[in-house]
């Protein structure tokens, strides 16, 4: 009878459990979306408004927390750290997770601890400098660079982070030795470069057109194939006379969670994060800030991931950019 008594125990143990995993019972209280950078920019930007469409179709708040530092580690620890249980979400740009694991092999974390959810798109990138730097063309920035050699900084969203790796790389090609200068994010860059404090940068296309309009910044060139509608006369990074493969696009706007999650969470996020992606919100979000939507669904975004692992190792070698 005891035995029985256990063993019927143990089945309503496993059945509750099952229960509480549940797509139907998930979510039943807030989510955290943890953000990898200050506020304002545009991954914090989309962050918030995925944030609003999914706690509306969800019916729970969900909150969104910026841990900037150490070029997103302090945040991806923090992920890798939680329970698996879908309460705990990363919104990041793609450096903590790919760039920096191969810049360094003693994070706290690995690319095993996560789970990806969905892509949330890829940025326009594009060269910005100081306006008051008296080049008009990336020709001319590089000769202007040259006469100035030692004395050039650029700034970046923190060390290894993809506008670092390619930065660097522009500067070690060129033999240019400029200073790099690490950020907690856009915004910080972008009124240090407005200030003087720095020349240039890859940044955002959304994030640096209203200092373009008021005539602070500068934009040289667009890291894609093709030229962009908002800034038709500037041209790509080939047409500029750079067609080094470094400079193709590259790079995801993301959304993960701590490896080990439930099947049916998992799903359940996929399905919320793609339907959100589709919102009016979202694509004028998106729009702002010049990122391309996302047309993958899982499987095939964990897929271009993996593939792009051997392509950014041979960047990092390329790029000369070791973590000190």
């Amino acid at each position: 009878m005891k035995t029985m008594l256990k063993a019927l125990l143990a089945l309503a143990t496993l059945f509750s459990t099952s229960a509480g995993w549940s797509a139907d019972d998930y979510p039943n209280r807030p989510i955290t979306f943890v953000v990898p950078l200050a506020p304002g920019g545009g991954v914090d930007s989309l962050a918030r408004t995925l944030a609003t469409e999914m706690a509306g179709r969800m019916g729970q708040n969900i909150v969104v927390d910026n841990k900037p530092g150490a070029a997103g580690v302090l945040a991806a620890n923090l992920v890798a750290k939680s329970k698996p249980d879908g309460y705990t979400v990363f919104v990041t740009m793609v450096a903590p997770l790919l760039n920096l694991p191969l810049l360094n092999s003693k994070l706290p974390y690995a690319v095993k601890d996560f789970d990806l959810v969905a892509s949330l798109g890829q940025p326009t990138l594009v060269v910005a400098i100081d306006a008051r730097i008296p080049a008009r063309t990336m020709k001319e920035f590089i000769a202007w660079s040259e006469r100035n050699k030692g004395k050039v900084s650029y700034g970046s969203f923190g060390v290894g982070t993809y506008g670092h790796i390619l930065s660097s790389y522009l500067s070690q090609s060129r033999q240019l030795d400029m200073t790099h200068v690490a950020y907690k994010g856009e915004t910080p860059l972008l009124q240090d470069m407005v200030g003087g404090q720095i020349q240039w940068g890859i940044t955002s296309i959304g994030s640096t057109l209203p200092q373009v309009a008021a005539g602070r910044l500068r934009i040289l060139s667009i890291l894609s194939n093709r030229r962009d509608p908002a800034i038709p006369d500037v041209p790509t990074m080939a047409e500029a006379g750079l067609p080094d493969d470094e400079f193709k696009p590259f790079g995801w706007i993301m959304v993960a969670m701590p490896a080990g999650a439930p099947p049916a969470v998992l799903a359940r996020l996929e399905k919320e994060v793609r339907a959100a992606v589709q919102s009016t919100p979202m694509k004028a979000r998106m729009q702002v800030y010049g990122i391309t939507p996302p047309t993958q669904n899982r499987a095939e975004f964990v897929r271009d991931f993996n593939g792009a692992i051997p392509v950014m190792s041979r960047m990092i070698k390329s790029s000369g950019v070791q973590i000190e």
